[in-house]
């Protein structure tokens, strides 16, 4: 991951490549990704479905502060922030594009809009890695991954006819770590798995890192 961060991340251009330097003029044959130019999709671009993996790689460690660092990179809602950088990228700013070009002089303009596979897998990084919800059969593990600065959060999620409010508290600032999962006033044993019921009622649940 310290390579990801020195040899592919470039935050300058808000880009998270795929590999570096593209493939040019080479005798060696990687196959059909050579056939692009160099910077264009596989070849050296931003190919998005292995920059999310990247995020939920940080996140798998513990490295909350980067894996949100990606994440705003890789939102495509950053691409529409001034006139020049909706210029440059060339898309819809609202949904996510399978590629972006990382060489001039199309350094930042989107390639393949509309790209489902990448964007259901950023949002996966977001809710699963990042917020730490996860199904496990008929409960609910709660195990978050953020940035230090964040006090906390909260999800409302609902089974069945039942709703589950969901508080994390980071009152230590911490990236990572469960303290405790209060359902209800009752403190969970274990690991913390909240287990699920459609019993049409609203729950509360607490978790609080550190």
């Amino acid at each position: 991951m310290g390579s990801v961060e020195r040899h592919l991340v470039r935050r300058e251009a808000g880009l998270l490549l795929l590999l570096s330097p593209p493939f040019d003029r080479t005798p060696l044959d990687p196959g059909y990704i050579k056939g692009y130019p160099p910077g264009i999709r596989e070849n050296g671009g931003q190919y998005t479905h292995a920059a999310v993996w990247s995020l939920i790689a940080f996140a798998e460690i513990g490295e909350g502060d980067k894996a949100a660092d990606l994440f705003n990179l890789l939102n495509p809602i950053r691409r529409a922030r001034g006139q020049a950088d909706v210029d440059t990228y060339k898309l819809e700013p609202y949904v996510v594009a399978a590629d972006i070009y990382s060489e001039p002089p199309h350094v930042g303009r989107g390639g393949w809009s509309w790209y489902t596979g990448a964007a259901g897998w950023l949002h996966r990084a977001g809710l699963e890695r990042m917020l730490g919800f996860r199904k496990r059969g008929s409960a609910l593990r709660i195990d978050p991954c953020i940035p230090r600065r964040w006090k906390g959060f909260e999800i409302a999620y609902r089974h069945g006819g039942t709703l589950y409010r969901i508080t994390v508290q980071n009152p230590k600032s911490v990236c990572r770590g469960v303290s405790r999962v209060v359902l209800d006033g009752t403190t969970l044993p274990g690991e913390g798995l909240i287990p699920l019921s459609d019993d049409g009622r609203e729950h509360q649940v607490q978790v609080v890192l550190g």
